[in-house]
């Protein structure tokens, strides 16, 4: 029989899952030491595309693991890794994608 799945239970995870995502311990990067309201947002997109590289070559040396019949690496952890790569890859790219839009929507308006 199929479980209904719980939406309480559901957000309970995804907010457990989104705080061992966002370390709090770290705080943002600043552009300069004058204004702690400003982020460098370079380093913020340099650190996330990072991430993304890092998932995506995790996903692949546990694919050959597999593929070479590397024991220890069992076929649910190979999916999960390459489903994470997928997603981080996609949302960076769909993050990529809305900055050129503003980027181009701005150079759009007049003076």
């Amino acid at each position: 029989m199929i479980k209904a799945i719980d939406p309480n239970q559901l957000l309970t995870q995804m907010r457990a899952l989104q705080s061992q995502a966002a370390p709090a311990t770290q705080p943002l990067p600043m552009q300069d030491g004058t204004n702690s309201d400003r982020v460098n947002f370079s380093n913020i997109m340099k650190n996330a595309v990072d991430g993304v590289n890092d998932l995506q070559k995790t996903s692949g040396s546990m694919k050959t693991a597999f593929e070479m019949g590397d024991p220890n690496v069992n076929l649910a952890d190979v999916m999960i890794a390459s489903q994470k790569a997928s997603v981080a890859f996609e949302a960076t790219l769909q993050v990529r994608n809305k900055l050129v839009e503003a980027y181009q929507e701005v150079m759009r308006m007049s003076i």
